[in-house]
């Protein structure tokens, strides 16, 4: 397996065709001018607009940025944001059987709820008001059916968006109403009796309006799993049993017409608990966790010249949370509640074609921060029944000011006035100098926060003995980086990266001197990596990018690296067309090195290997595909927080899926 994998990147960091391509090459149907959409993405270098908050070309954004497509997202057969992230250079995803948790750069911390990604859907900051968190799994809010392109932009980005923008920036674009045409219907059935359907409209008008208006639902009994921690009579001999279930159903719409654009989003998740997680009966299927999530949201764009555009938008969100934990047959309800609101406003413009400067500032007002846990059968008095509001204004500026014809800097600066603990002001700088065409090395700066949440600071809870602190302060990072990046023709792309990040005040869970548990500023972490991705993309339709990563992120006061902390990463991803423009095979193998588990174990490494073959108009209208999901059965598990018994969390074996979309 390891051979199979190094001779693959040989093969496509060298630019020659593995021996097992041959058959897609030969023949007339090889020709360049055959290959379509395939052949112009590397024609131009592309364009990123999550880094600077309006378009600019990859070379000259202020950070390292990866970029995954639809058609990508198609052929290698993602299902979920959190498949996405999981094939992007130094990242990687941890998964509890509840929820999927992302690491970046060697910091995962087990249960962080996603916190220090910043997860955004045009334009729109989805983190929620209680947890903080990024919802990437089958909680995410969007069908990836939507998906026209996702822009991972690595590095802080407070200095434009605030809190979350620790170690990414995740920019989700959605497709337009042109996209699609007219109305597509999706289905798609798997592994574990898992279900999946999607109804989708889009069309341009001729008067100019564009709209896309889409549902999805999704049914998943979940699979049979055996933990050896609960291996007594009592529990099943530690079986779980119908408990892994997964349902949602999820809506969007996007309406443009002229300058305005009105975008709405909901969805909706139950997912099965098969773990005993929190202390709960084991093997008990009333053990559930419910997300609803939705979003409405504005915008108005005007771009009244090339040099300048103005932005304003304004929003309302939602989220709902409950947990259903069943102790000795008794049911406990968890249970939160998030209402907030605001607007921001942006001019972007060009001053005597040297500078590209950006001003703006934002406001949110969260209405409802709600909190409760209770006893339902038989009835309690609440445990918890805590209600906040609180008020957030921020203002940012930026400069890209170019030196000369092949020397560009980027500063910037913002400031956020939290109502809770004050002021926070956070820079970035980037000196970007370009020694040939096509090529640019970036010298990076930047400081990003995260804001403690209302959880962190407000939550206690007698059965649980957790108290509150509202002492608790944000949490900071500073980041150095050097990145070279390389165009050469129009198809191969070289990117390298060295990176040094600081954490200081990092938030951990611990006890107090009573023994109860309580969130506090006690950490301090440090991380050296570097990373290496190259991408090529064949004249005969092949595609493919490499990547490898190594790093350290270390405990400062210990010394120790930090739990669920791979310190290799190799990922392979192939697009092989086996019939041209007819059939496409996708083929994925990630490695992932041993992680430190909180109990201070090592979660093995393990390979796992993907393949999806794609056929789009298999027959007139018709897309079909089928994936399999750890071709191997390769057994993986993932560390777990402390909210647990297992000290890592079995990952799914073989896993099959069949879709098939029509459009008409």
């Amino acid at each position: 397996m390891k051979n199979f994998l190094f001779f693959l990147m040989a093969a496509l960091t060298t630019g020659i065709s593995p021996p097992a391509l041959v058959f897609a090459q030969s023949g007339p149907s090889a020709s360049p001018a055959s290959v379509g959409e395939e052949m112009i993405l590397f024609q131009e270098i592309p364009s990123v607009y999550g880094a600077s908050k309006y378009e600019q070309k990859v070379t000259e954004a202020p950070s390292s940025v990866s970029i995954i497509t639809a058609s990508e997202i198609k052929k290698y057969g993602y299902r979920t944001l959190a498949d996405i992230l999981r094939s992007v250079r130094s990242f990687s995803v941890t998964y509890d059987r509840n929820y999927s948790y992302v690491g970046v750069r060697g910091f995962g911390r087990p249960g962080d709820y996603n916190s220090r990604i910043l997860l955004i859907i045009d334009g729109h900051r989805t983190n929620e008001n209680i947890y903080d968190s990024a919802l990437v799994g089958t909680e995410f809010i969007l069908d990836v059916d939507l998906i026209d392109r996702v822009e991972v932009i690595r590095g802080p980005g407070s200095s434009l968006y605030g809190s979350n923008a620790f170690f990414a920036v995740v920019n989700v674009i959605t497709r337009r109403g042109r996209d699609l045409k007219g109305a597509e219907v999706s289905g798609e059935a798997g592994g574990f009796e898992t279900y999946k359907g999607r109804v989708s409209y889009g069309k341009k008008f001729q008067n100019g309006m564009e709209a896309i208006v889409s549902g999805t639902g999704y049914d998943s009994e979940g699979d049979s799993l055996k933990y050896s921690e609960y291996d007594t009579p009592t529990t099943n001999n530690g079986i779980a049993d119908h408990t892994d279930y997964d349902r949602y159903q999820s809506a969007f719409t996007k309406l443009s017409f002229q300058d305005f654009t009105l975008e709405s989003a909901y969805s909706t998740r139950t997912k099965g608990i098969p773990t005993g997680s929190f202390g709960a009966d084991f093997n008990n299927s009333g053990n559930k966790t419910t997300d609803s999530r939705a979003y409405l949201d504005l915008k108005f764009d005007l771009n009244p010249g090339r040099q300048t555009d103005f932005t304003a938008r304004i929003f309302y969100d939602y989220y709902e949370y409950t947990g259903d934990y069943i102790y000795s047959g008794a049911l406990n309800k968890d249970w939160s509640y998030g209402g907030w609101w605001g607007g921001e406003v942006k001019l972007a413009t060009k001053v005597r074609d040297v500078h590209r400067v950006i001003i703006g500032a934002e406001y949110q007002d969260n209405v409802r921060q709600d909190q409760q846990n209770y006893d339902v059968d038989p009835y309690a008095s609440s445990w918890l029944d805590d209600k906040r509001r609180s008020q957030i204004r921020a203002a940012y500026a930026q400069d890209e000011f170019t030196i000369s014809q092949n020397v560009l800097v980027t500063a910037g600066v913002r400031y956020d006035h939290y109502s809770t603990f004050g002021g926070t002001t956070n820079p970035r700088l980037a000196l970007i100098y370009s020694p040939r065409e096509r090529s640019a090395v970036k010298l990076l700066y930047g400081s990003a926060f995260r804001a403690p949440n209302v959880y962190e600071v407000y939550y206690q809870s007698i059965p649980s003995m957790m108290v509150s602190n509202p002492d608790l302060k944000p949490e900071k990072i500073k980041t150095y980086e050097l990145v070279y990046e390389q165009y050469v023709g129009d198809h191969f792309r070289a990117t390298a990266a060295g990176y040094y990040y600081k954490i200081t005040d990092l938030i951990n869970q611990t006890a107090d001197a009573m023994g109860n548990s309580v969130f506090m500023n006690l950490e301090e972490v440090v991380a050296r990596g570097f990373e290496l991705e190259l991408e090529n993309k064949w004249a005969n339709g092949v595609d493919g990018r490499t990547s490898y990563t190594v790093q350290r992120a270390e405990d400062r006061l210990t010394g120790g690296p930090l739990t669920n902390s791979p310190e290799q990463l190799a990922k392979l991803n192939l697009i092989v067309p086996i019939i041209q423009e007819k059939v496409f095979a996708g083929i994925e193998e990630q490695y992932i090195s041993r992680r430190k588990t909180v109990a201070g174990n090592y979660a093995p490494e393990f390979f796992i290997t993907n393949l999806t073959l794609f056929s789009p108009q298999v027959l007139d209208r018709f897309d079909l595909s089928a994936s399999v999901y750890n071709l191997f059965d390769k057994q993986s598990g993932d560390p777990v927080s402390t909210d647990f018994v297992q000290d890592t969390i079995l990952q799914d074996g073989r896993v099959y899926r069949l879709k098939l979309t029509y459009a008409f």
